[in-house]
């Protein structure tokens, strides 16, 4: 590859260099939603994140199997092994069917993920559609020696998985202090260490969802859904396993130990990737903790902690504005300047269609793409792809104001590179235009109407001049006539 890539490595807590295992494919897993409510905003990081990932492989040449799954059944209230079934509870509030439930929120999730500018997976599997293989993974594991039944249940044996392969190895936590400061749960006597987590969980009676094993009439555990999944799809060994930083422990440190557990020893994934969170007052947003806006809310501005309504694209360059692994912390004053930063790009792209050129360049264009491809390349570093179109927004407006000049060749450049990556590589879209409106075919219609009326003023035509120029306005444009010619923004 050209440019090689490096991504921070969170099982090694390091940068290291992208080799995928079998070049030119990469097989990428991402932990999509659990379906019983409307995403907010901590939903939107890891799907924008990820999706910059996605968007930079495939730029890079790379044949990409995207896979991001649904969870649909076996997401505990406390994201352990005990309490409802997240979606069991909603359907039963609701008096629906837990699929009702699953469909509702999922159809909400996939508009506003387009709304957000996320491209769709490659594939994405639901928990629900795969029970055959989440049993197989646990027979696997109970024929390596590393699960037991009690009760109806099968449980992962950690102090014995520990001893052959050792547990803790991405969160970094010793089964010694875990033992010591965690307190026997009432009602998980059926576990032999308060360690252990369900591979399969017996059904109660009230239990809505649960399927025939060989065990009981029950349900898979959490953490095995993506093990199982991922496998499927990209095989016993895959390149990249995404996901936010939450879920370190213990979901994705339990899906190392039943990828292990289940394949002597081998690992499955080589890179892990985490996001960071989203906080509001420095405190984790999430649902569990009934702090969050959801995307929605933010579209609409229907929240108390809002002060306006924020757009799609706002919402999704606030999020790039800050590298991945750093915390983003929600304010409307960092939204306001979010927006007015997008707005400044976005109108600079516009200039960037009408600007001329002429013989020589008085400003240096060169080097951009480089620098942005490097920025990107440094563990997918968007806020120094931002700064540098900021630059690079600072010298379109000078050559659109006679300050500067650019060459035919530099202006073919620019214009390639401004659009590679403010509109292919960071996701950008300008809402002002519409959906699927290309600035080029937007600019050129406007350059052609104001064109028309430059023709109709030549020939003292000045009702059709006026109407032009009214109707323009009407539609939200300012048309400005200077000594140089027309002039329009939006």
């Amino acid at each position: 590859m050209e440019h090689p890539l490096s991504i921070y490595n969170t099982l090694h807590r390091r940068k290291e260099q992208f080799i995928p295992t079998q070049a030119p494919h990469v097989g990428l897993y991402v932990c999509g939603p659990t379906v019983y409510g409307d995403a907010h905003l901590g939903h939107a990081r890891p799907a924008i994140t990820f999706d910059i990932l996605f968007r930079y492989l495939t730029h890079l040449g790379y044949k990409v199997r995207y896979v991001r799954n649904i969870t649909d059944v076996g997401h505990l209230e406390h994201d352990a092994d005990e309490g409802e079934d997240k979606i069991a509870k909603k359907a039963r509030l609701e008096k629906v069917e837990p699929m009702e439930v699953v469909q509702y929120y999922l159809t909400r999730y996939h508009h506003e993920m387009d709304r957000l500018g996320v491209l769709p997976p490659s594939i994405e599997p639901m928990a629900s559609g795969h029970i055959i293989e989440q049993i197989q993974l646990t027979q696997q594991i109970l024929d390596a020696g590393f699960a037991y039944v009690s009760e109806g249940s099968v449980y992962f044996d950690v102090e014995k998985y520990n001893k052959s392969y050792g547990y803790g190895e991405l969160s970094g936590r010793r089964i010694e202090d875990m033992l010591s400061n965690t307190r026997s749960l009432d009602g998980q006597d059926e576990k032999r260490n308060p360690l252990d987590f369900a591979l399969w969980k017996k059904a109660q009676p009230e239990h809505i969802m649960h399927w025939p094993s060989p065990w009981s009439e029950g349900f898979p555990g959490w953490h095995a859904e993506c093990t199982a999944m991922g496998r499927k799809y990209l095989g016993e060994q895959f390149d990249i396993h995404g996901g936010g930083m939450d879920l370190v422990f213990p979901h994705h440190e339990c899906e190392i130990a039943q990828a292990k557990a289940s394949q002597h020893g081998e690992a499955m994934v080589r890179y892990w990737m985490h996001n960071n969170m989203i906080t509001i007052g420095g405190q984790k947003m999430g649902k569990s903790l009934g702090n969050f806006i959801t995307l929605e809310q933010f579209f609409s501005g229907e929240h108390p902690m809002l002060t306006q309504a924020y757009s799609p694209m706002t919402i999704r360059f606030f999020i790039l504005s800050a590298h991945y692994r750093g915390t983003v912390d929600f304010s409307n004053e960092a939204l306001q300047a979010a927006e007015k930063g997008l707005t400044r790009l976005l109108d600079a792209a516009i200039l960037l269609d009408t600007l001329k050129s002429s013989v020589s360049s008085s400003v240096d264009i060169h080097g951009l793409s480089e620098r942005c491809h490097a920025a990107l390349n440094d563990d997918l570093n968007t806020p120094i792809v931002i700064a540098e179109l900021f630059d690079t927004a600072r010298i379109i407006n000078s050559i659109h104001n006679g300050q500067a000049t650019i060459s035919a060749t530099d202006l073919v450049e620019l214009k390639q590179a401004y659009h590679l990556f403010l509109f292919d590589l960071l996701g950008i879209r300008d809402e002002r235009m519409g959906e699927g409106a290309s600035h080029e075919a937007f600019s050129g219609a406007v350059n052609l109407l104001l064109a028309l009326r430059a023709e109709a003023k030549s020939k003292k035509d000045w009702t059709t001049s006026d109407h032009i120029r009214k109707e323009l306005e009407a539609l939200g444009f300012i048309i400005k006539d200077t000594k140089e010619g027309t002039e329009w923004s939006l």
